[in-house]
């Protein structure tokens, strides 16, 4: 037992995702909160406080999953070499942190940021720990559908911690991160398809096939692609545009490329090639407040 062992099932690239997508969305909220100019000293405050709690909960929520799936990470090779199935961490040692850290990443946000955000904290470990993780799973092909919520919640609750509620525009942003999930995660379903029928997880490679599922996926991101762009007529502007525009273009072509060749290794390059696109499409929806320039007037008018 290690502490690399903890930062192992606390999956932290998950963590910095999810801080980033957070972060973000609380710094994209600044131009568009209708109260008074806040002064740096407190945004600096609500950054710093939004990043334990976000972090702690990602990291809490991460950790019960392993701890639910103890039993089918064992039999899969691709997760046999986890600390709970080698070995080095026991079940009951992982509960206890998950749960106890997720506890104090609500009470964290409770005392330091606000009610909404708060909740949205609260309701993100729910999604994926519960609603995901112990119901969708094993039981339902729309498990990462609807388990997708749970990082939508990072970001809302980013937003509710500037504007202290989810106004229309924040919860379009949360939504993006709801629609990027299933055709991100279905490339990597369709890698391990032959692991998760070992263990009986209804993904939905496992269910139709790989390219029937190369199909949903691209369909998928050709709802995603407009829908991100469209975010523009909300309120934002050009450089987010942009960068929608991008970086959505490359997700749909390499998601076209795999209806043509659905196989485990394009479909886990796809996995790797797309996977910034979350980062990527935050990190310029935080540029666009700093450095806004509206669209044409044109464009507006269309």
């Amino acid at each position: 037992m290690t502490a690399r062992d903890y930062v192992e099932v606390s999956k932290p690239r998950i963590v910095v995702v999810l801080v980033i997508t957070a972060v973000t969305s609380l710094l994209a909220a600044t131009r568009f909160d209708a109260t008074p100019a806040v002064a740096w000293d407190t945004t600096a405050w609500n950054l710093g406080f939004l990043t334990l709690a976000g972090a702690l909960a990602s990291m809490g929520a991460s950790a019960l999953n392993h701890y639910y799936d103890r039993d089918i990470d064992k039999i899969m090779e691709r997760t046999a070499k986890r600390p709970i199935p080698a070995g080095r961490l026991s079940p009951k040692s992982v509960f206890v942190y998950g749960l106890a850290i997720s506890a104090a990443s609500v009470a964290i946000a409770w005392f330091t940021l606000n009610p909404v955000a708060t909740g949205m904290i609260a309701l993100g470990i729910f999604f994926y720990v519960i609603v995901y993780t112990a119901w969708l799973k094993r039981n339902n092909a729309s498990n990462i559908v609807i388990g997708g919520f749970a990082g939508s919640a990072a970001s809302m609750a980013g937003w509710a911690t500037t504007t202290g509620s989810i106004d229309l525009l924040g919860f379009l942003v949360g939504w993006l991160v709801f629609m990027w999930t299933p055709p991100h995660f279905w490339c990597l379903a369709i890698r391990a398809r032959e692991e998760y029928a070992s263990v009986r997880v209804p993904m939905l490679p496992v269910l139709i096939g790989n390219q029937r599922t190369a199909g949903y996926i691209l369909v998928n991101t050709a709802i995603l692609l407009p829908y991100s762009i469209a975010l523009s007529f909300f309120g934002l502007g050009l450089l987010y545009m942009a960068v929608a525009a991008a970086s959505g273009s490359l997700m749909l072509a390499y998601h076209y490329k795999l209806t043509k060749n659905p196989t485990p290794e394009f479909a886990w390059k796809a996995y790797k090639v797309t996977a910034p696109y979350l980062v990527v499409i935050f990190i310029a929806l935080a540029l666009d407040a700093l450095f806004y320039y509206p669209l044409p007037a044109s464009m507006l008018i269309g």
